[in-house]
């Protein structure tokens, strides 16, 4: 059995959100070999990240917050499948949705949730979802998840019947290339985008973190200096070259950047 669970960002439990996160589950279930968990943000404490990069360079276990964070990691952690599912709010996702990916922001420096597949959902009246959509694409993307694409529903109540049909039509669709992808490898060969980003990420904290800086020793300490991603994994002649040429110009920038 798969496990996924979907983080819900909006506060109303009946609302389009909500009533889509189900309505993907359902569908994934009816699919088979899934069991599900809907997190509702508002119901977890969570605070406002100050900025005061302690987690970044001491560890995030120094941060000063102490709230929700570490449980709602354990539950992404203790998951196959992660779906982050917000309304689009002021063109943006919801607060509850941002101030979780806040609380999140040493991740993207030293992500751990590889293996896991990823998608969004993104409920809209009007306009701009899309661009949110991939927006929680590329969130998915920086902390290590396998990332399906994901959808953009109707979020107009009460929806006439074109938009429910649409709706359930997009959701249904969209739980079939998740559960798909729910059944391949979990350890892929990465992307171009996948790899430039893990060796920018790499020769930067090499080079610009100092030896007791929390990025520079969880690299060291997971052997990603001298690996070829953040995971064993077979590179062919092309992927290989572009990697070595990525690390040549993140630290070329890091050179132009201190001169």
């Amino acid at each position: 059995m798969k496990k996924v669970t979907v983080f819900v960002g909006s506060a109303r439990k009946k609302g389009v959100t909500c009533a889509a996160a189900r309505e993907f589950l359902d569908n994934l279930r009816s699919l088979g070999g899934v069991q599900d968990e809907i997190v509702v943000l508002s119901d977890h404490n969570l605070g406002i990240c100050r900025g005061c990069k302690v987690c970044f360079t001491r560890g995030e276990d120094l941060c000063p917050l102490k709230d929700d964070r570490d449980a709602l990691i354990e539950k992404i952690m203790a998951s196959d499948g992660v779906v982050f599912a917000s309304p689009n709010y002021s063109f943006q996702v919801s607060a509850f949705m941002k101030t979780f990916l806040d609380r999140l922001g040493f991740l993207f420096h030293r992500p751990c949730f590889h293996g896991k597949t990823f998608t969004g959902i993104v409920s809209q009246g009007f306009y701009g979802g899309g661009k949110l959509v991939k927006y929680l694409e590329f969130v998915g993307l920086g902390l290590g998840f396998n990332v399906v694409r994901g959808a953009c529903i109707p979020g107009l109540e009460p929806l006439v019947e074109t938009e429910q049909r649409k709706t359930h039509q997009v959701l249904a669709k969209h739980s079939r290339r998740f559960h798909e992808r729910l059944s391949k490898p979990a350890y892929p060969a990465p992307s171009l985008m996948q790899l430039m980003m893990f060796r920018s990420g790499r020769t930067s904290a090499k080079l610009l973190a100092g030896d007791d800086n929390r990025d520079h020793t969880h690299y060291r300490d997971q052997g990603w200096f001298d690996s070829d991603y953040f995971y064993p994994v077979e590179l062919g002649p092309l992927k290989r070259a572009v990697g070595a040429a990525f690390d040549r110009m993140a630290a070329r920038k890091i050179r132009q950047r201190e001169g």
